[in-house]
């Protein structure tokens, strides 16, 4: 019998912190969205990433940056996880990220981004 693999607090810090990509992808559903809310993309025009091959190509362009990741606080209740994220890139510019996540069957099926940097 397989195991089927739920998405955590502490398996989504491994694979943020280690710039997993392949492994972020995985955990979502295969109509997952993701939205995005930040300075470019208002809370009324959010950017949506729909399904898992787009999350895919969001996650290897976020994992292939030169930068540091640092899960901070993980929050985990029923079927929803939240979460925060410092990053660093080399020149020392900042970013936040605060992001829920609601679960269905163990994996990610939406999860809503809120993000800040340093200009």
């Amino acid at each position: 019998m397989l195991t089927k693999e739920v998405v955590t607090g502490s398996s989504l810090k491994q694979a943020i912190e280690n710039r997993d990509g392949r492994t972020l992808s995985s955990f979502y559903t295969d109509d997952a969205l993701m939205r995005i809310i930040d300075r470019n993309n208002p809370p009324s025009r959010p950017l949506e990433v729909r399904g898992r091959e787009a999350i895919t190509d969001f996650w290897d362009d976020v994992c292939g940056r030169a930068m540091t990741h640092e899960v901070d606080t993980s929050i985990s209740e029923g079927d929803r996880i939240a979460f925060t994220e410092n990053c660093t890139y080399p020149d020392g510019v900042k970013v936040f990220c605060m992001a829920t996540l609601e679960l269905k069957d163990g994996k990610i099926a939406r999860q809503t981004v809120v993000q800040a940097w340093d200009e």
